[in-house]
């Protein structure tokens, strides 16, 4: 994206031409716009986010583990309203009338739970998503107003938390680089200053991707705003990329689906 970390690596031996990973011991040094970028820099900083929710591992109520997959628009999305274990898709062959089903994997392996949630049809999960997007359609007005609401929720900075600033963080490591380099100089013990100093860049990094979070958060917001602005009709085929998009989680409850979306608002729809 443009950008350049300076000083990962410094050298140890100048006759060996040792180098090793720098860890806090000599400063280092972030240009932005330090060469032409490849791809855009909001492009990258989704992708990273993206990468970070791929590796994210769900635990279920039962404590299993599960990672993401991306073998069906579903997967690792429809949630049990009963025992809230994942739904998996699954192939029925009833009398020879073939169809796709999802069903809580408590109905189908022991996981210690106790679970009669429905088997539901894979068309009926789509009829679903299509009448939420829908529903977000017909009530423009109020989500409008929802949707806004959540913006200014998460652009509000509390002052009272403690939470460091990146440019308080920038300041703090800067004095901490000369006091390390005073006490190399000097032959002193720099343990606790090195080790603050690897303490601050971990909050660093951790605020960064707070900031990176909250940007994305907004930008999807803003992206299902311009789609309910811009959708002059109601939608009449179910549209794959889109629940990839903005749907986040289906949760199946006995007389409804519960559509999550990733911009912080949820339908029902009565099945």
């Amino acid at each position: 994206m443009g950008d350049a970390l300076l000083q990962k690596t410094y050298t140890t031996d100048f006759l060996s031409k040792t180098r090793v990973k720098n860890n806090g011991i000599v400063p280092q040094y972030y240009v932005e716009g330090n060469h032409e970028a490849i791809i855009p820099k909001d492009i990258y900083l989704r992708v990273q986010n993206e990468l970070v929710r791929r590796r994210r591992v769900t635990t279920t109520s039962s404590g299993r583990k599960c990672s993401f997959s991306g073998h069906h628009v579903f997967s690792q999305m429809v949630f049990c309203g009963e025992c809230g274990e994942l739904f998996r898709r699954v192939h029925w062959n009833n009398r020879g009338v073939k169809s796709i089903v999802w069903r809580c994997l408590s109905r189908l392996k022991p996981t210690g739970l106790e679970c009669h949630a429905r088997t539901v049809n894979e068309e009926a999960l789509k009829a679903a998503c299509l009448s939420a997007f829908n529903k977000l359609l017909d009530k423009q007005e109020g989500f409008q107003k929802q949707l806004e609401e959540n913006v200014r929720a998460v652009m509000t900075i509390d002052e009272s938390s403690g939470v460091m600033s990146v440019s308080a963080i920038d300041d703090e490591l800067a004095k901490l680089q000369k006091q390390l380099i005073q006490c190399v100089e000097a032959r002193k013990d720099y343990k606790e200053i090195a080790d603050r100093i690897l303490k601050l860049r971990d909050m660093r990094q951790k605020t960064n991707f707070d900031d990176s979070a909250r940007e994305e958060y907004v930008t999807r917001i803003n992206d299902i705003l311009d789609f309910i602005r811009k959708q002059s009709s109601e939608l009449t085929v179910f549209d794959e990329a889109l629940t990839r998009c903005w749907v986040k989680r289906i949760v199946i409850y006995g007389d409804k689906y519960t559509i999550e979306f990733k911009s912080g608002i949820s339908v029902d729809i009565q099945s």
